[in-house]
């Protein structure tokens, strides 16, 4: 009786134990749902709280937590103990660095380490008493408090709790609050933009600062504009922070009237306060706007700048202006039609594309789809995005009845800048239009020209390449790229110009760039030139814009955009024709890619003036820092360059006339039948003695000259 008394008192022990089990597991429901509340809670609540332990700032103040220092096993602070057993500081330490720090995120100096913690409820599996045995790894955020799984979806919690200005944690006790906005300065100028101002597709305030240099050009286009005739609208139709539009009011004064617009409404309560912070008045949609606070405090202001919230497409299709800047995010063919639809005659229109993967031919089929045009990667690929993007500008001007005149265009690592004149009348149309060609280019030497006019099919289109890759290679060897702009880049006499406003308001950045500019637009290697004598008489180099007159005075002014001008404006070019008629080269060979295996290429300087010397016009050129601009065509390019390379044996101790074998020796006689032939860059025919076949040690197949 004892015995069984004893085994009924185990069986009611045995049922209280798992009555307290059941009552423990519910309190543990009951409390991890309490704590799952208070953390939403906790988002809404702005009372300080403290911080999680998997949100360190060093990987030491991790360690202290599991006191690594003590010579036992110690268990992982972030990892329950059926994950990761108790274990030795050197197997600890390995975990903690390579399995919580390595993926932690970090944000303002701190780590949010992940945790395996039973912090964050699992959805149940169809058993149910694994609820707990299988928690999920998680972080902790560090602003809110709320807990996410995924390491890429915590760095995006994070960025929207910047773009919110949401920058301070709960538990961080700073001694003064940061101010969600910052100031920046550039040209004299401030402007308030938010944190994540680097990021174009998140922010409302987006500006880079390495297109300083874009901004500086087009204000240096707009001052010789204002030069020509006061005042001037212009527009900035993409504003963002509007530090563009205030860099014109606040330099050009009265010259101008800025107009800055964007759709978005944050962006244009950042411009209204980008204004008052220089000083600026404020007019919304032709009325005043509220009381400036310059005003209120008794300054005086400097400027009056229009902001305006519209669309680019329709506050370009509503007004007219005399210089309209277009820089969307990307491409900017989809405001070109509006562009031109009201700009003035004799205006300017600048356009910033930064959509470089499809202009410089890494995304081929995005080029085609956007500008029509079919295109591969060459050398010469930043100057050929220029002429693409000018090709598109050409055909949006000619749909609207009006012509243009390029005045500048710049490829760099971020951009491709293009400023062109307005020319209004079918005839200036037709001209430029008749500048679309399509270029044939030559996959095995790079070899290129642009196809000649007409509608005739040829037979043999490849007979119009000066090479002769396609006799000598198999397969087809030359493809059809275009449409591209086949007219000249640059305007000399407006680059002179913009260089007297870059250095009368002291933008040194931009001086140099000018400068390699009038050098490339004149095809020279000549850099000694005067910026203040050259000013008057490089005003009647400008297509449309000058009279040209016998006598260099004063009578010598500007014509404006009237109609009853049109007949000056189209006998204006045709007498420019005739003085000058020799425009820069199209296109530009890389000196190391056209290099001789073997061979030690002199220098670049040295090797301009041995093409100058040969009879061939010749210039560096800013699409590539060892690209040279010539008329030369590239066998003869070839030809000078084998002539003066040395041996690489020789150390490149001296450079000068190399000794060539016996198949370089009708190359020879090129260059002496080049360096007796006169100035005028004409291409040397083919004779009875063979001399126009040029052999070279990297290409041993003869490239017979037109």
């Amino acid at each position: 009786m004892v015995v069984s008394g004893k085994v009924g008192n185990n069986k009611l022990d045995m049922k209280v134990a798992e009555s307290e089990v059941e009552t423990k597991e519910k309190g543990a429901e009951q409390e991890s749902t309490r704590e799952s509340d208070s953390n939403i809670l906790d988002v809404s609540s702005d009372s300080p709280r403290e911080k999680h332990i998997s949100i360190q700032r060093q990987l030491a103040d991790l360690e202290k937590l599991a006191d690594l220092n003590e010579a036992e096993k110690k268990p992982c602070p972030l990892c329950p103990e059926e994950k990761f057993k108790a274990c030795y500081n050197h197997k600890l330490h390995r975990h903690l660095q390579n399995l919580h720090w390595k993926i932690s995120v970090e944000f303002e100096g701190y780590r949010m380490c992940i945790c395996h913690l039973p912090c964050r409820l699992v959805k149940p599996n169809l058993i149910g008493d694994q609820t707990f045995s299988k928690m999920g790894a998680h972080y902790h955020c560090i602003i809110c408090s709320a807990t996410i799984t995924r390491r890429t979806d915590m760095i995006g919690h994070i960025n929207r709790h910047v773009n919110k200005g949401e920058t301070e944690s709960r538990f961080i006790t700073a001694p003064a609050p940061k101010t969600s906005q910052e100031v920046l300065k550039e040209s004299d100028t401030d402007v308030q933009v938010l944190p994540n101002y680097t990021t174009p597709q998140k922010t409302d305030s987006y500006f880079n600062p390495k297109m300083k240099l874009n901004r500086q050009l087009i204000f240096c286009a707009l001052a010789v504009l204002a030069e020509e005739r006061k005042p001037i609208e212009c527009l900035d139709a993409f504003g963002a922070t509007g530090i563009m539009g205030l860099q014109w009011a606040k330099h050009l004064r009265s010259s101008v009237k800025v107009t800055i617009n964007d759709c978005n409404e944050n962006s244009v309560t950042m411009i209204r306060e980008n204004c008052h912070l220089n000083k600026m008045k404020v007019i919304l949609n032709a009325k005043e706007d509220d009381t400036d606070e310059a005003i209120e405090d008794g300054e005086e202001t400097i400027g009056t700048i229009e902001v305006t919230k519209m669309d680019a497409n329709v506050i370009m299709h509503l007004r007219s202006f005399d210089f309209i800047h277009l820089d969307p995010f990307g491409t900017s063919v989809n405001y070109l039609d509006s562009a031109f639809r009201n700009v003035r005659n004799l205006g300017i229109v600048s356009l910033t594309s930064t959509d470089i993967s499809s202009l410089y031919a890494k995304a081929q089929h995005v080029a085609l789809r956007h500008y029509g045009c079919n295109i591969v990667r060459t050398e010469y690929y930043k100057e050929l995005a220029a002429r693409i993007v000018i090709a598109a500008v050409a055909r949006a001007a000619a749909r609207c009845n009006k012509g243009i005149e390029v005045l500048l265009a710049v490829a760099l690592e971020h951009f491709v800048l293009v400023v062109v004149r307005v020319l209004r009348g079918p005839s200036p149309a037709d001209d430029s239009a008749k500048k679309i060609k399509y270029l044939i280019h030559c996959q095995w030497c790079e070899e290129r020209i642009f196809q000649r006019e007409g509608n005739m099919v040829e037979e043999n289109p490849y007979q119009q390449l000066p090479c002769d890759c396609y006799g000598s290679m198999p397969g087809k060897t030359a493809v059809v790229l275009g449409p591209l702009w086949s007219g000249a880049l640059f305007n000399t006499g407006f680059l002179r110009r913009m260089l007297f406003e870059a250095v009368q308001y002291g933008l040194e950045e931009t001086q140099p760039l000018l400068k390699t500019l009038v050098c490339e637009a004149e095809c020279t290697t000549l850099k000694q030139f005067s910026i203040h004598s050259s000013i008057d008489e490089n005003k009647q180099e400008e297509c449309g814009v000058y009279i040209k007159t016998p006598d260099t005075s004063a009578e010598s002014y500007l014509v404006h955009g009237k109609r009853k001008s049109n007949e000056v404006i189209r006998n204006t070019p045709k007498r420019q024709k005739c003085e000058n008629s020799a425009e820069h080269p199209a296109f530009y060979y890389n000196i190391h890619r056209h290099s001789i295996k073997g061979m030690n290429m002199p220098k670049l300087n040295k090797f301009l003036s041995y093409l100058s010397e040969a009879g061939y016009r010749v210039s560096r050129t800013h699409f590539d820092p060892m690209g040279v601009r010539t008329n030369a065509p590239l066998a003869q390019f070839k030809t000078i360059l084998v002539k003066y390379s040395t041996p690489t044996y020789t150390g490149g101790q001296a450079e000068g006339p190399v000794h060539l074998t016996e198949d370089l020796q009708v190359g020879d006689h090129v260059q002496a039948a080049v360096a007796g032939k006169a100035g005028d860059g004409e291409i040397l025919e083919d004779n009875k003695s063979g001399v126009t076949a040029t052999f070279t040690k990297d290409c041993p197949t003869p490239c017979a000259a037109d």
